[in-house]
């Protein structure tokens, strides 16, 4: 199993940008899919959840400007992510449940610019 996570680059706060999380290995379909975020020196918290039949959650600081999806038949979750803050500088993981396991991904690093 694998994730491979990117799409992150440096934008100026305000701008936008779209995550992408590729999961190989055959357990995307049976996953519920997350998005944690690791600020500079800090731990890494949870953004935005989408369960296995596309019900969403999203943390507070995401609520409003980030939308996180999945695409089953391309094995691969997104997160898009408007209106970016200084706050949310940092790396961004995907990471996978399913009955059994948890897996994670590499991460991908975003930062903005003030």
């Amino acid at each position: 199993v694998q994730l491979q996570a990117s799409g992150g680059g440096l934008v100026q706060a305000g701008g936008s940008l779209r995550l992408s999380c590729v999961v190989s290995g055959g357990i995307f379909s049976r996953s519920d899919m997350n998005w944690y975020h690791q600020a500079p020196g800090k731990g890494r918290h949870l953004v935005a959840t989408i369960t296995t039949v596309g019900e969403t959650v999203y943390q507070d600081s995401a609520k409003g400007r980030f939308t996180i999806s999945r695409d089953n038949t391309k094995n691969t979750m997104y997160l898009q992510m408007n209106n970016l803050e200084p706050a949310d500088t940092g790396v961004y993981y995907c990471h996978a449940g399913d009955r059994w396991n948890d897996y994670w991904g590499q991460g991908t690093q975003v930062t903005v610019s003030s």
